[in-house]
């Protein structure tokens, strides 16, 4: 995917004067690098102080231990799994290579690599993973857990390899700042993890290759920082990488500067990306985890160096905290909302551990759980690490006394009713800053779940590059569910990354099990929504309405894979099995459309769900067609059985 003309123009559209003016002096510095690079300092004396307190490994549960072990022995293997492509080929890997589509980087500057193209590149998401080196930091944790001195020496064997292929400023690797900072943050607990290896100085501090690398990521950050409107989740992870490594790594005559500026750009934008309700500002929620893991580890950095960290960063982390505990469903499954990539901030743990549940585990330990969060059974062996690290801290702020559940900035609201029913109405802003970069066209979509499992599910993401046309579908509004009108999506796409125009939307009401609000998002005309859950009923009902002229209509329906659907005219019949046990429910549909079932299209995509990056499996969708009248509104009823 090459971005023409058009596209620079838009997004310039999106920039303010000091954003234009930022990047202007980014093109002159790269210019002035290219002539002239700059050069790592000498430095003797280095040292590694960073370690974890005694006892800390010894605190790991056992079987999260050996999830951790059994993942690393299939990685000594050779064999990963990124974004649904396998991999055997990871005992000695090309940083370059693109396994999905059998394309090699090019070579040369860094600024020079056309990485959007993949025709030129490959998948540049594939070639970017495993240089996160977040499968190094979990061999590095085998070594620590097991004392097997084989994991140890296969992460000297490949931090080596990538440090001889990639020198700064060459090549793909040097070219997205969330890349070298998520980076960074791997190798400091690669440190810390091989602490008790023999040759762990050896491969660092000793080690002017690994010394040059570490100066030049550093150096980077602080020239290029993500600027103005794409001042997202990326500005975190490159602040957090820059403030991990400045810490523990505190080895130049610029580590203090470095170390104060991230920090103090850390606390800003963490303010800034998050809501006053402690939800993720880009309304994304695999990117709350993102930014939520980034936090607490640079946290625990600046801690375990003695840095003094502003009230607020420790405040923003809880808010988050407890924003995550208080929208998940019974088995603690957050909302499937906006962009997910898969994009975690540090990785010690083995296949099999649940993310959200790791990361409540750490908010107890951190901050102390309240009497209303969900019960976590999980274990996880990235809880113990970083609260060995962080100091505790009375918070300054009055939590939530019961479990919110209308979060009025985001525009979010979780209805709950018995038999573990869960839903999710979506009222709030498009998305953040001008570019809105990780929203979908979704404004009024619900999402319904049964025992954890999605009745009315979003259908997530699936990919970034490469691939327009899905690309476009699975953040359209026909891949939401939600209301079409006249066979466009309610914002206005300027690339797979921009949004020119962002569909404003309000809630009207959110009071018990009903929720009400509406959308300008098809100009001329307003999309009223009201939904309410009878809980005595076990019985959702959507009243949809349209303010204005009559115009074509498609309402949209996504059931999850798991659930099997019979359509007879404006009935379906849903079916699935939960944990060995049959469940059902009915979904009337509104008798004004004409309802049809789809499933697994491709001319156009329409019938998919993504669990994950690079996956995507067929489900079925029911598309109701017709006219709206300016009076009538559709409504749909779905009922749930034993």
């Amino acid at each position: 995917m090459t971005m023409s003309v058009g596209w620079y123009l838009r997004r310039l559209s999106r920039m303010g004067p000091q954003e234009v003016a930022g990047r202007v002096a980014d093109t002159v510095r790269r210019r002035r690098w290219r002539a002239t690079p700059p050069d790592c300092p000498n430095v003797t004396g280095a040292r590694f102080t960073a370690v974890l307190p005694a006892g800390t490994i010894a605190a790991v549960p056992p079987d999260a231990a050996k999830r951790l072990v059994a993942e690393a022995d299939l990685l000594m293997d050779g064999h990963a799994e990124f974004f649904g492509v396998v991999r055997d080929d990871l005992a000695d890997p090309d940083w370059w290579f693109d396994p999905k589509t059998g394309r090699r980087a090019p070579e040369g500057y860094a600024f020079d690599v056309p990485y959007r193209s993949e025709d030129a590149v490959g998948d540049i998401k594939q070639i970017w993973e495993p240089s996160r080196h977040q499968y190094l930091t979990q061999l590095a944790a085998a070594y620590a857990l097991t004392g097997d001195e084989r994991y140890a020496e296969r992460v000297a064997e490949h931090l080596r390899s990538w440090w001889e292929a990639n020198p700064p400023l060459r090549g793909v690797h040097w070219l997205s700042g969330i890349e070298l900072g998520i980076r960074l943050m791997s190798w400091v607990w690669v440190r810390r993890l091989l602490e008790g290896w023999p040759g762990a100085a050896a491969l660092f501090e000793d080690n002017p290759v690994a010394r040059n690398q570490i100066w030049h990521h550093q150096r980077w950050l602080a020239a290029f920082p993500s600027r103005g409107s794409s001042a997202n989740n990326h500005v975190i992870a490159e602040d957090a990488g820059q403030l991990a490594a400045a810490c523990a790594f505190d080895w130049f005559p610029e580590s203090a500067r470095w170390r104060t500026g991230a920090l103090r750009s850390l606390e800003r934008q963490l303010r800034a990306n998050t809501y006053l309700s402690g939800l993720n500002r880009e309304l994304a929620t695999e990117y709350h985890g993102l930014v939520l893991e980034l936090g607490l580890a640079a946290l625990a950095e600046a801690d375990a160096a003695g840095v003094q960290v502003p009230a607020t960063v420790r405040l923003v982390l809880l808010r988050m905290t407890d924003a995550l505990a208080a929208v998940v469903d019974n088995r603690l499954r957050p909302p499937r909302q906006g962009d997910a990539d898969d994009g975690h901030g540090l990785i010690v743990d083995g296949a099999g551990t649940d993310r959200w549940a790791s990361l409540l585990a750490t908010g107890d330990a951190v901050f102390g759980r309240l009497d209303w969060w969900p019960t976590v059974t999980g274990t996880d062996v990235r809880t113990p690490l970083l609260a060995a690290l962080v100091k505790p801290a009375e918070p300054s702020v009055t939590r939530p006394a019961s479990r919110p559940t209308h979060f009025a900035d985001a525009g979010m609201t979780i209805l709950r009713g018995p038999e573990e029913i869960w839903v999710r109405c979506d009222g709030g802003p498009h998305g953040f800053l001008s570019i809105a970069a990780h929203a979908h066209a979704d404004a009024l979509s619900v999402e319904v779940r049964h025992d954890g499992v999605d009745v009315l599910a979003d259908p997530g993401t699936y990919c970034y590059h490469g691939q327009p046309e899905w690309r476009q579908y699975f953040r359209s509004t026909l891949g939401h569910n939600t209301l079409q009108l006249d066979g466009a999506d309610q914002s206005v796409s300027g690339g797979p990354f921009l949004w020119t125009r962002h569909a404003q939307s309000r809630v009207l009401s959110a009071e018990g099990a009903r929720w009400s609000a509406e959308h300008d998002g098809y100009q001329g005309s307003v999309h009223r929504r009201q939904v309410e859950l009878t809980a005595d009923e076990q019985e959702l009902r959507i009243v949809d309405e349209v303010k204005g002229p009559p115009r074509e209509a498609r309402l949209a329906f996504h059931l999850g894979p798991a659930i099997t659907a019979e359509l007879a005219g404006n009935q379906a019949r849903l079916t699935w099995t939960r944990d060995g046990e049959d469940r059902s429910a009915v979904l009337d549909l509104p008798a004004q459309l004409s309802w049809q079932a789809h499933r697994g299209e491709t001319e156009p995509p329409l019938g998919w769900y993504s669990e994950g990056f690079g996956r995507k499996e067929p489900a079925t969708t029911l598309i109701g067609t017709g006219t709206t009248d300016g009076t009538e509104g559709f409504t749909t009823v779905l009922r749930f059985r034993g």
